[in-house]
């Protein structure tokens, strides 16, 4: 038997533009064809892995690099590691990506500032414009969009099904993952 071959799936994007959601989605996915997966959620490693960082940029950074690390442990070992997180600065996705030895693919979850405000059920954005919260991503900090990210999906105008479909695709277009029954079926008729 064939051991499946791990990679490392990174979400990026502003709070709010769907990078949970997705992450979970394709996870459901992934699983259900037989691979190993691991979801790494930028809130759950900061409170696990990351407590103590501030939202500094040299913290961010460091939260970044720990997210990456791990990533990279599981996907040399054959599981699919899926991250969901801010990470704001290009510099810092571009390193951890140059650090891993498997296969590296960047998902830009394009969601423009008020679509994303406009979702907010917590009201972390009304907060970071009123100057409640410092450092916040999108109002205070920079977000520096993926120049050549491998996957673009655009959460204004898709739903999670639309922009899940777009993900699985690409992943099955470049081997990362098997065809599902229903689509090699489809594909014969």
């Amino acid at each position: 038997m064939t051991k499946p071959t791990g990679f490392t799936l990174w979400f990026t994007g502003l709070s709010g533009a769907g990078k949970s959601t997705l992450a979970g989605a394709v996870r459901d996915t992934v699983k259900g064809r037989g691979h190993l997966v691991e979801v790494l959620d930028g809130d759950e490693v900061r409170a696990n892995l990351s407590a103590g960082l501030g939202f500094s940029k040299e913290d961010r950074d460091t939260n970044v690099r720990r997210i990456g690390y791990v990533a990279r442990l599981l996907s040399r070992n054959g599981v699919v590691a899926i991250v969901a997180a801010i990470s704001p600065y290009r510099d810092i996705r571009n390193e951890v990506r140059r650090a891993h030895e498997a296969r590296f693919v960047e998902v830009f979850v394009d969601c423009p500032l008020d679509e994303v405000m406009r979702r907010d059920r917590k009201g972390l954005y009304a907060k970071a414009i009123a100057g409640k919260i410092g450092n916040f991503t999108g109002v205070s900090d920079p977000y520096e969009p993926p120049i050549d990210a491998e996957i673009t999906v655009h959460t204004q105008f898709e739903n999670v099904e639309q922009s899940l479909s777009i993900i699985v695709s690409w992943l099955e277009q470049q081997g990362l993952v098997s065809p599902s029954i229903v689509n090699v079926e489809s594909a014969r008729s």
